[in-house]
């Protein structure tokens, strides 16, 4: 008696279509697992992170943002996705040699990330100018991409554009913060500013973790 599969494919066997079906579910199964271990890495870390968080959630200095506040990068910057990016706003005004108030946190987020070692080239270090004065000279060679892996940017022009951006740095009254954002550019910890420069070895501490946890981020 002749099934329908072999009046349907009358040269092929009934056997190699049984032997074509399983190889296709073999097939799947096999790429469902290779997804499920290529994201592994991510699914755990932002699982950890963001719902079990180690230590009973606990950071040594910085403050988990919950849920994570998607930064304006058509406003700001692409150059914001692809790398665990700490962000700090402040007029060129405010920041000059001599001003220690500014100049020392750009310092400490410089050598938070040489402290990272191996890690480091996945973290970037930017300064967000908010205002439209000239940047001081010896602090825009000391602090440039080469030497200290910083990038200048500024506001953009467009009242609209740094309206939003304004808006996204002082949501909960903290733009005057370090901001740390993930790879997909989403604020999900901030170091506090308002009782001066925040302990070194604690921001250190918390950045350390997250890269341990969390394998995302462009080594270049």
């Amino acid at each position: 008696m002749i099934n329908k599969e072999e009046e349907l494919n009358p040269l092929i066997p009934a056997s190699s279509g049984q032997g074509i079906d399983a190889a296709t579910k073999r097939g799947r199964i096999q790429m469902i697992l290779l997804l499920l271990v290529c994201a592994a890495p991510v699914i755990v870390s932002y699982f950890t992170f963001y719902v079990i968080k180690p230590s009973g959630g606990k950071t040594n200095i910085g403050e988990l943002v919950y849920p994570v506040q998607p930064a304006p990068i058509e406003a700001l910057s692409p150059s914001l996705q692809g790398k665990w990016t700490m962000l700090i706003a402040r007029p060129s005004a405010e920041c000059k040699v001599g001003q220690d108030a500014c100049v020392s946190l750009l310092y400490l987020m410089r050598q938070v990330r040489i402290a990272m070692g191996r890690e480091s080239q996945r973290v970037q270090l930017v300064w967000l100018v908010t205002d439209d004065g000239v940047v001081d000279s010896e602090l825009e060679k000391a602090y440039d991409k080469e030497v200290a892996g910083f990038t200048i940017l500024r506001l953009p022009k467009e009242l609209k554009q740094r309206e939003q951006i304004k808006q996204w740095l002082d949501a909960d009254g903290s733009g005057s913060a370090i901001h740390l954002l993930d790879p997909r550019a989403d604020r999900m910890m901030r170091f506090k500013t308002d009782q001066g420069v925040p302990d070194f070895k604690k921001v250190s501490k918390d950045l350390e973790k997250l890269l341990k946890w969390n394998a995302t981020g462009k080594a270049n």
